[in-house]
Protein backbone atom coordinates (compact mmCIF):
# COMPACT_ATOMS: atom_id res chain seq x y z
CA UNK A 1 0.00 0.00 0.00
CA UNK A 2 1.33 3.38 -0.89
CA UNK A 3 0.45 6.77 0.49
CA UNK A 4 -2.66 7.13 -1.68
CA UNK A 5 -4.28 4.39 0.42
CA UNK A 6 -4.91 7.04 3.08
CA UNK A 7 -7.19 8.94 0.71
CA UNK A 8 -10.27 6.68 1.18
CA UNK A 9 -9.99 6.95 4.98
CA UNK A 10 -9.62 10.71 4.88
CA UNK A 11 -12.46 11.15 2.40
CA UNK A 12 -14.69 8.84 4.46
CA UNK A 13 -14.15 10.89 7.60
CA UNK A 14 -14.75 14.15 5.71
CA UNK A 15 -17.99 12.77 4.25
CA UNK A 16 -19.04 11.60 7.73
CA UNK A 17 -18.43 15.09 9.07
CA UNK A 18 -20.62 16.44 6.28
CA UNK A 19 -23.34 13.92 7.11
CA UNK A 20 -23.25 14.78 10.81
CA UNK A 21 -22.80 18.53 10.43
CA UNK A 22 -26.51 19.28 10.26
CA UNK A 23 -27.17 17.63 13.63
CA UNK A 24 -23.93 17.59 15.60
CA UNK A 25 -22.76 21.02 14.45
CA UNK A 26 -25.41 23.11 16.23
CA UNK A 27 -25.07 21.02 19.41
CA UNK A 28 -21.29 21.44 19.49
CA UNK A 29 -21.66 25.19 18.99
CA UNK A 30 -24.19 25.38 21.81
CA UNK A 31 -21.93 23.36 24.10
CA UNK A 32 -19.14 25.83 23.33
CA UNK A 33 -21.40 28.67 24.42
CA UNK A 34 -22.05 30.00 20.94
CA UNK A 35 -25.69 30.78 20.43
CA UNK A 36 -27.91 32.76 18.16
CA UNK A 37 -30.78 32.34 15.80
CA UNK A 38 -28.40 31.71 12.90
CA UNK A 39 -27.56 28.28 14.37
CA UNK A 40 -30.93 27.02 13.12
CA UNK A 41 -29.72 27.76 9.58
CA UNK A 42 -27.08 25.04 9.91
CA UNK A 43 -29.73 22.51 8.92
CA UNK A 44 -29.25 23.77 5.38
CA UNK A 45 -27.14 20.66 4.63
CA UNK A 46 -29.91 18.25 5.69
CA UNK A 47 -31.12 17.54 2.10
CA UNK A 48 -27.58 16.43 1.18
CA UNK A 49 -27.26 14.03 4.10
CA UNK A 50 -28.11 10.87 2.07
CA UNK A 51 -25.44 11.80 -0.48
CA UNK A 52 -22.86 12.18 2.28
CA UNK A 53 -23.90 8.83 3.78
CA UNK A 54 -23.44 7.09 0.41
CA UNK A 55 -20.01 8.71 0.10
CA UNK A 56 -19.09 7.51 3.60
CA UNK A 57 -20.09 3.94 2.78
CA UNK A 58 -18.27 3.98 -0.56
CA UNK A 59 -15.08 5.49 0.85
CA UNK A 60 -14.91 3.15 3.81
CA UNK A 61 -15.81 0.15 1.64
CA UNK A 62 -12.90 0.94 -0.67
CA UNK A 63 -10.56 1.66 2.25
CA UNK A 64 -11.56 -1.57 3.98
CA UNK A 65 -10.92 -3.54 0.82
CA UNK A 66 -7.45 -2.00 0.47
CA UNK A 67 -6.51 -2.38 4.13
CA UNK A 68 -7.81 -5.92 4.65
CA UNK A 69 -6.89 -7.53 1.32
CA UNK A 70 -4.71 -10.64 1.53
CA UNK A 71 -1.05 -9.93 2.18
CA UNK A 72 -0.16 -12.12 -0.81
CA UNK A 73 -1.70 -9.50 -3.14
CA UNK A 74 0.67 -6.80 -1.86
CA UNK A 75 3.77 -5.95 -3.84
CA UNK A 76 7.05 -6.75 -2.11
CA UNK A 77 8.55 -3.73 -0.36
CA UNK A 78 5.31 -1.74 -0.12
CA UNK A 79 3.71 -0.67 3.14
CA UNK A 80 0.99 -3.28 2.60
CA UNK A 81 3.56 -6.06 2.85
CA UNK A 82 4.99 -4.84 6.18
CA UNK A 83 2.99 -6.48 9.02
CA UNK A 84 3.52 -3.66 11.54
CA UNK A 85 2.42 -0.95 9.10
CA UNK A 86 -0.46 -3.12 7.91
CA UNK A 87 -1.72 -3.62 11.47
CA UNK A 88 -1.42 0.12 12.23
CA UNK A 89 -3.47 0.97 9.13
CA UNK A 90 -6.11 -1.58 10.06
CA UNK A 91 -6.44 -0.05 13.53
CA UNK A 92 -6.62 3.42 11.99
CA UNK A 93 -9.32 2.17 9.61
CA UNK A 94 -11.51 0.83 12.42
CA UNK A 95 -11.06 3.90 14.64
CA UNK A 96 -11.98 6.26 11.81
CA UNK A 97 -14.89 4.00 10.80
CA UNK A 98 -16.18 4.21 14.38
CA UNK A 99 -15.88 8.01 14.34
CA UNK A 100 -17.71 8.09 11.01
CA UNK A 101 -20.47 5.85 12.40
CA UNK A 102 -20.94 8.18 15.37
CA UNK A 103 -21.13 11.22 13.10
CA UNK A 104 -23.47 9.63 10.56
CA UNK A 105 -25.90 8.37 13.19
CA UNK A 106 -25.74 11.52 15.31
CA UNK A 107 -29.19 12.77 14.35
CA UNK A 108 -30.73 9.65 15.90
CA UNK A 109 -29.03 9.75 19.32
CA UNK A 110 -28.07 13.40 19.77
CA UNK A 111 -31.59 14.37 20.87
CA UNK A 112 -31.01 12.48 24.13
CA UNK A 113 -28.15 14.86 25.01
CA UNK A 114 -29.78 18.10 23.90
Amino acid sequence: MNQDSNLPLISGVIAAIGAGLCCAGPLVLLLLGISGSWISNLTLLEPYRPIFIVLVIAAFGFAGWKVHRPIEKCEQGTACAIPKTRKRRQVTFWVSALVALVLVTSNYWIIWFA
